[in-house]
């Protein structure tokens, strides 16, 4: 007999596509995480995090100034309002990345600091907790597809081959995203421990 997909059967369908988003909505936050990750290199994506008191309001800093990497080793950041330039040199310095930033009235520089053989550990020991946490969320979101498969088959609603090939394809959907983001992963720990 032919597999039947998840997605085909109607009483299934919906469950699917909201499991299936979940499921790449925590990809994508692994994705994005990874990017704010440091390496040796500096990016635009390290400062992601920062937010910056201005107006009245904690906003992040993309959203006062606009921020660069024209060197391997230096992040410029130039605040559209130049009196929000003390603000926001405060925030990157007080945002705990170990970096010094310094301004000259108009223009933030941000050297990037090449990293310790310690440090870059330390960073891929944190990049693979950040891994665990995701694998855990989406096997989080596995079962409960697996619940609602079960509680279909229990009101009726889809035969036993059916929920046996809907588990498996669950199954596989799992193993396909936790795959997809050990794969960053590793390319992100090797990025990390390139000297």
């Amino acid at each position: 007999m032919a597999q039947v997909s998840m997605a085909a059967l109607p009483a299934l369908k919906d469950t699917f596509l909201q499991l299936k988003a979940r499921m790449d909505k925590a990809v994508e936050d692994f994705r994005k995480e990874m990017a704010a990750q440091r390496t040796g290199r500096a990016s635009v994506h390290m400062l992601d995090a920062v937010h910056v008191e201005a107006y009245g309001s904690q906003m992040p800093l993309n959203q006062v100034a606009n921020v660069s990497a024209p060197e391997p080793q230096l992040i410029t950041v130039q605040p559209w309002d130049v009196s929000l330039i003390g603000a926001v040199e405060k925030a990157i310095r007080t945002a705990d990345l170990g970096l010094n930033p310094m301004n000259d009235g108009k223009l933030i520089r941000v050297p990037v600091p090449a990293l310790t053989e310690d440090r870059r550990k330390e960073m891929v020991k944190h990049l693979n907790k950040v891994l665990e946490d995701h694998r855990t969320a989406v096997r989080n979101i596995r079962r409960d597809g697996n619940d609602a498969i079960k509680k279909a088959m229990k009101d009726k609603k889809i035969t036993e081959d059916e929920e046996r090939g809907s588990l498996d394809q669950m199954q596989k959907l799992t193993d396909d995203e936790i795959k997809k983001m050990d794969e960053m992963a590793k390319a992100k720990e090797k990025e990390i421990m390139q000297v």
